[in-house]
């Protein structure tokens, strides 16, 4: 018999979904926001109850992206797309097009934003001359796809009051300092462009993000709750700079700070410790082509120190490793201080570290599109290494937890794209597959991308995404594109029709 865990007051009942693999037909009911039985098809239960029938569709869990830059992200799709540029004349040229109707010569009230520039496979180099070529004194700034790095010209380079040499680049701590400041837009414009992507995100299945928005974070989604944002959950994280705040605030990892509706709750905290692979600042054990092993950019002594305030505080770290030499130190940190926790983007792992993730209890959270997206340029850097590049199947055979995400504006807050970038390793762009024995089933792609939920379970809260097709079943390209006609959010729908 199915089990009820609750009395079904007030019930929602989706009925005649499928589970993914499977035919037969169930009628789940949904009770105060979570899933209190999977019946079969034909035992709605309570005759008050809403009925939505999903026709045979396929019910999952609702999909978590769990490393977004949410501000940044939103903030992309209303700046200059760089991404097609193959060099860096070539990126200039979409800038000086850019700015052909801006009006006279020297109409400079507005910087103009770009993004999405990967330097690192261009054969020609970025230059303050040319930009400032490009871009007739109308201030300036490009941000590298990987936001580790921004391209500015002159006249940016002095409304801002940064120094640059003739590169023109600003890379790490300062570009972030940058960027910070080219997101201060008013917030009704900036919130409504969140709103737009949120909902956008909610349209293929996203029930919840992790934010590492660079900036205290909590009191940006709590105004935009109260304005009315309801599109998904949001584990807001910390940064060191305001971990005596927080602390102070009584915050600690989980505790849900929106009044009880359970859409805001309090992220990780979040260090970053190397720069990234497109800047040539992530931190290797062996050097880069042009030389150097990148930047270590938190000691390994400071970093010991913010694990054990983590630990002491009540917060759960994540820390953004992506070289080798980086995971290195990452892993001895968290032996050292005795926590568990996240790494973000565990990029270049070295075999005898794989083994760690597992022992030390820790979650490889991974962004596999980036796999594809930076092909080209671990392969020029990481020549004759990249076996263990981007290395899913070895972390989750060594025992690692496995967490799925984008880090929008990186790669796209689309969880399918990252789903079959994990399970094929390649896009459908002709090159073959890009080590393929790393690659994921599509089961452990979506339990990845689930927080472990994998299927839909009674007594999990009901997070949904209903699909029009079997996830387990389809072709590789009608998975990558799957066909979402619903998403639920504690059984409220905040996607469909239905």
């Amino acid at each position: 018999m199915p089990e009820r865990l609750a009395p079904a007051v007030n019930d929602l009942v989706l009925a005649s979904a499928r589970l993914p693999g499977g035919t037969a037909l169930y009628d789940v009911h949904v009770v105060d926001g979570a899933v209190s039985q999977l019946a079969p098809a034909g035992d709605t239960g309570n005759p008050a109850a809403r009925v939505v029938d999903l026709d045979g569709r396929y019910l999952i869990p609702g999909l978590w992206d769990e490393h977004v830059h949410m501000t940044q992200w939103a903030l992309a799709a209303n700046r200059i797309d760089l991404s097609g540029a193959i060099s860096a004349g070539e990126a200039a040229d979409v800038v000086r097009s850019a700015l052909s109707g801006r009006g006279h010569e020297g109409d400079n009230a507005v910087t103009a934003v770009g993004v999405g520039f990967r330097d690192a496979v261009w054969a020609d180099v970025p230059s303050l001359e040319l930009l400032d070529g490009a871009t007739r004194g109308v201030p300036t700034a490009l941000l590298s796809h990987d936001l580790h790095c921004v391209w500015l010209n002159s006249a940016a380079a002095s409304r801002y009051g940064v120094a640059v040499d003739s590169s023109g680049l600003l890379r790490e701590e300062p570009a972030f300092e940058l960027t910070r400041e080219l997101g201060k837009l008013p917030d009704a414009v900036v919130d409504a462009w969140v709103r737009e992507s949120a909902e956008a995100a909610a349209a293929r299945g996203i029930v919840g993000i992790v934010d590492f928005e660079m900036t205290w974070n909590r009191d940006v989604w709590l105004r935009r709750m109260a304005g009315g944002f309801d599109a998904f959950r949001v584990d807001a994280g910390v940064y060191p700079q305001d971990l005596d705040r927080a602390i102070a605030a009584g915050m600690r990892t989980g505790l849900d700070v929106s009044g009880g509706a359970g859409l805001l709750r309090v992220g990780p905290l979040k260090v970053l410790i190397d720069g990234s692979l497109n800047t040539r600042t992530a931190y290797c054990v062996d050097p880069y082509p042009h030389g150097g092993h990148g930047l270590l950019t938190v000691s390994a002594a400071e970093l010991l120190d913010l694990l054990v305030r983590a630990r002491e505080s009540g917060f759960v770290p994540a820390v953004h490793a992506i070289g080798d030499a980086a995971n290195e130190v990452a892993l001895d940190a968290f032996a050292a201080a005795g926590i568990t926790g996240r790494i973000e983007h565990a990029q270049f792992v070295r075999s005898q570290d794989f083994a760690r993730f597992g022992g030390l209890g820790l979650t490889a959270s991974v962004q596999p599109a980036h796999a594809l997206d930076d092909r080209d340029a671990a392969d020029s850097n990481w020549a004759g290494r990249t076996d263990r590049a981007f290395p899913l199947r070895s972390l989750l055979a060594a025992g690692a937890t496995l967490a799925l995400g984008s880090d929008a504006p990186v790669s796209a807050l689309e969880p399918w794209t990252a789903m079959s970038a994990a399970t094929t390793r390649s896009r459908p762009d002709g090159r073959g597959p890009w080590h393929p024995e790393q690659a994921l089933t599509r089961q452990e792609a979506l339990a990845a991308s689930t927080r472990g939920r994998g299927t839909v379970r009674a007594g999990d809260p009901a997070d949904l995404a209903v699909l029009d097709v079997d996830p387990l079943a389809v072709s590789d390209a009608e998975f990558a594109a799957m066909p979402v006609a619903a998403t639920l959010v504690a059984g409220r729908f905040t996607y469909g029709t239905f």
